[in-house]
């Protein structure tokens, strides 16, 4: 492998910049720096890091013009693309997390059952990791990237981050963006290069590594994570399903098919890849779909709903799905048409569920349409495959598509909308079967990048505790009727009288604090006797 990567722009096929990849030396180098600087991080309270970090929103705004353009380049989207799929997700978490984080990672008390933990309070803590490696892929370099680094800082850890290697001016987009905040010196660290350097960083020992991208590559980071071992969170591909009624709104339901399939090229994780339509409405939705496909625009121009494709390697992928299809019988709106990096999108209908473009993810415009029967046809179809990573149902029976949306094997669901619903900052977003695990964005997605730690406070005065040495038989016959006193059966006050001798005996070792014991007993009956 060459020693630098060269940037080409998916525009103009224009070089943009030379960068070098980063030797192991370097990545342990990076992994130790971001390290030191993460002992300061974790030990700054959260609310201050809320402060610092949200900084991040007024920067960006400043330069997001100069922040399109970088991205546009690299990624050929266009600008509305870049502004809805990449900017506005990254201030809608920050704004989130700078309203909630603080709640969120708030030591929580426990219950304590006051016979069982007499003068004793107990808490749940939460604590980050240390430093978190981000390697995140090319479809959505800066959302990928930023998202999930944000998340990971916002718990007090430090990151080391590799981009794609078809991404790397946004990398170095995201440096200079992070440079402007009053962050401690090396908190983030960037790696540049391709696969082997995400095995180097790995390698380097970080404490978590949160993954976007392919199947394959994700189980080779699960692989190398495990033989260290670090924990992993992954968020894989997916091949998501959209779901029409004959009740839907037919007009809003194939506006959103053109957006959920085409989008950004089809270069989204979530989009719509397979499309079961019912079949009393089945025939004229692919009319509608064929028609509205006209009318996608793919240009650069100040119309352009679509551009291009970021890597011409995913085209061979594409155009293998669409063969296939083809071949066993599926009829399409028109042929392949590849124009540069520009490739126009289409309509396949007649397919089946064996063909390639239903069982793979073929992350480009392709839209295959299929009929379903029944409400219970469209769910097996939807949940045939080995991906679950969103979905949408279209009906205007809203207790209708609720009902059949809980019923699939996904991470998420929208009910007539599509992709829109994995921007919402407070939802978490991750997937099921081979569309990974772990979640990010929201409380929960905040809580993946801490682990938990358990405390118990004794506050008691005794110098012995039932349980503890020496051991006898009337010891064993105590603990035998407090067990049948808290979980037996009856009535607790059945339990009390036929345990009477072991609750004297636990009387007994509360003997300096008898009104506390005595107190404790009295809720735990009003609680029983309540529940």
């Amino acid at each position: 492998m060459s020693d630098t990567i060269t940037a080409i722009s998916a525009l103009n096929e224009q070089a943009l910049k030379t960068y070098p990849v980063s030797s192991a030396a370097e990545i342990n180098e990076a992994m130790a720096c971001a390290r030191r600087a993460g002992a300061v991080w974790s030990r700054t309270d959260v609310k201050q890091r809320v402060k610092q970090l949200a900084q991040l929103e007024s920067v960006i705004l400043t330069e997001l013009d100069t922040i399109t353009d970088v991205i546009m380049a690299t990624t050929g989207k266009v600008k509305t693309e870049v502004i809805l799929g990449e900017i506005y997700p990254v201030l809608a978490l920050l704004r989130y997390y700078q309203k909630n984080a603080a709640q969120i990672l708030a030591p929580c008390p426990v219950h304590t059952a006051p016979l069982a933990f007499p003068q004793a309070n107990a808490e749940i803590e939460r604590r980050a990791y240390g430093v978190a490696a981000i390697i995140s892929p090319w479809n959505f370099p800066f959302q990928l990237t930023l998202s999930p680094m944000l998340t990971a800082l916002f718990c007090g850890n430090a990151c080391v981050f590799k981009m794609s290697e078809l991404s790397l001016p946004v990398g170095e987009l995201i440096m200079h963006l992070l440079a402007k905040l009053d962050l401690p010196l090396g908190l983030v660290q960037q790696v540049i290069g391709a696969a082997k350097t995400g095995e180097q960083l790995i390698n380097s020992r970080p404490d978590l590594v949160f993954f976007t991208g392919s199947v394959p590559a994700g189980r080779a980071v699960m692989a190398k994570a495990a033989q260290h071992p670090i924990p992993v969170i992954l968020e894989l591909g997916g091949k998501d399903a959209m779901l029409v009624f004959a009740d839907a709104n037919l007009e809003r339901a194939v506006k959103a098919a053109m957006y959920g399939a085409f989008s950004n090229s089809g270069q989204v994780c979530v989009s719509v890849e397979r499309c079961y339509v019912e079949a009393a409405c089945y025939e004229e939705f692919v009319g509608m779909l064929k028609d509205a496909a006209t009318d996608v625009t793919v240009s650069h121009g100040a119309v352009g709903d679509l551009g291009g494709l970021t890597t011409l390697k995913q085209f061979a992928v594409i155009e293998a799905h669409y063969n296939d299809a083809i071949a066993k019988g599926a009829k399409a709106s028109s042929p392949l048409r590849l124009e540069g990096r520009y490739l126009y999108p289409v309509v396949l209908w007649e397919v089946r569920q064996d063909m390639r473009i239903m069982r793979e993810e073929t992350f480009g415009p392709l839209l295959p349409v299929m009929a379903f029967d029944s409400e219970q046809h469209a769910v097996d179809l939807a949940n045939d495959s080995d991906y679950g990573l969103n979905a949408s149902v279209w009906s205007t029976d809203i207790a209708k598509a609720e009902r059949v949306a809980r019923q699939l094997q996904v991470g998420s669901w929208a009910v007539n909308d599509v992709i829109k619903n994995i921007g919402h900052a407070g939802l978490p977003f991750g997937g099921v079967k081979n569309s990974g695990f772990g979640r990010y964005h929201g409380a929960e997605g905040l809580r993946q990048f801490t682990y938990t730690v358990a405390g118990l406070t004794s506050r008691s005065r005794l110098n012995d505790e039932p349980n503890w040495f020496p051991y006898s038989h009337s010891r064993y016959l105590e603990m035998r009727g407090f067990i049948d006193l808290m979980f037996g059966s009856g009535r607790l006050y059945q339990r009390i009288a036929r345990n009477w001798r072991a609750l004297q005996a636990f009387r007994g070792y509360a003997s300096l604090n008898l009104r506390q014991h005595w107190h404790n007993l009295l809720i735990l009956i009003f609680k029983k006797s309540i529940g």
